[in-house]
């Protein structure tokens, strides 16, 4: 299982290099004039958003009752990172494996927190699309589509009869019967994660952790000589397209979001080129996702390696002389 999580890495992270290696050639024009310390800034801001995300992770483990040091707990939230380019960041799940491995705690337990993490993330960055389509009109037709996708899957969530016969009926192959019991605990605990109280407050903390992130676009692509962004406008188009991208259900969204966010700078934004608009796709996302995946790989290895004290075999004891 290992294996296959470190193959898909490099894969994903050989097909971003590609991609990006197209526009390679003439990166060193492009970036004539780009004020860095926008870029030093954004990771500065995606570093903001794992410590506010971190608080809602810890909250939710107090909810489902699970005690682990923090130290521990922070190493096992940024390895998580480390999984964020697998479709719908799904990889993540990981996080309930270090838990097991490290403390004991079974993953079904902490299974719907990661879950339930994805959920307010889409939940909030839908909200700050639709600020952002309230104000300038951008989008509104992709943010109406994942409205209504994330309210489906609020509603089956909500009603547990239509989704524990989905559960059966996809779990009624004989080599998937035994995830039917499973899935069915984790269904319970996520939807007791996703009550309106609960699920409005790690909403609310989740806004303004992806606001930093939006910010951090707006400062990128403001950095050119000539750009003008709005901070409004940056808002709405970094929402609506990782929005798109997580329910394009491609690792990371590649593609979809890189697509789409380039785009929209184009046909929206004022001093900015196809040319420009890809090199600040291509910073923001050096700054988001490909600073949290290797920030991720540093301390899944950290993690990895604990575990691997734990497992090793106590010393024998010297013979006597």
């Amino acid at each position: 299982m290992r294996r296959w999580i470190w193959l898909a890495i490099v894969v994903v992270i050989g097909a971003a290099a590609a991609v990006m290696a197209t526009d390679v050639r003439s990166l060193g024009d492009r970036l004539t004039g780009f004020a860095w310390w926008a870029f030093a800034a954004a990771i500065g801001l995606s570093l903001a958003n794992y410590a506010v995300r971190f608080v809602r992770w810890q909250i939710y483990l107090r909810d489902v009752r699970v005690t682990v040091p923090a130290s521990s707990s922070a190493t096992v939230f940024l390895a998580g990172l480390s999984l964020a380019i697998t479709p719908a960041k799904l990889g993540e799940l990981v996080k309930s494996y270090l838990l097991r491995e490290l403390h004991g705690i079974p993953a079904t337990r902490t299974a719907p927190v990661v879950i339930a993490e994805r959920v307010t993330d889409l939940a909030a960055l839908l909200v700050l699309a639709t600020i952002g389509v309230a104000v300038y009109g951008v989008q509104p037709l992709l943010v109406g589509i994942a409205g209504g996708a994330i309210g489906a899957g609020l509603l089956l969530l909500a009603w547990p009869r239509p989704t524990r016969a989905l559960i059966d009926l996809v779990t009624r192959p004989v080599f998937l019967r035994r995830l039917r019991a499973p899935l069915h605990e984790t269904y319970d605990g996520l939807a007791a994660l996703c009550r309106p109280s609960l699920l409005v407050a790690a909403t609310a903390i989740a806004i303004p952790a992806w606001g930093c992130e939006c910010v951090g676009f707006a400062l990128i692509a403001n950095a050119f000589p000539g750009a003008e962004v709005d901070p409004g406008l940056a808002m709405v188009i970094y929402a609506a397209t990782t929005i798109a991208g997580a329910l394009s259900f491609l690792p990371g969204g590649l593609g979809v979001t890189e697509g789409s966010m380039t785009i929209l700078l184009v046909t929206n934004a004022s001093g900015l080129d196809r040319a420009t608009a890809i090199d600040a796709t291509l910073l923001i996302r050096l700054a988001t996702l490909w600073f949290g995946v290797s920030l991720g790989l540093a301390f899944l290895a950290i993690a990895r390696a604990r575990i691997a004290r734990l497992q090793k075999p106590p010393a024998e004891p010297a013979p006597p002389v």
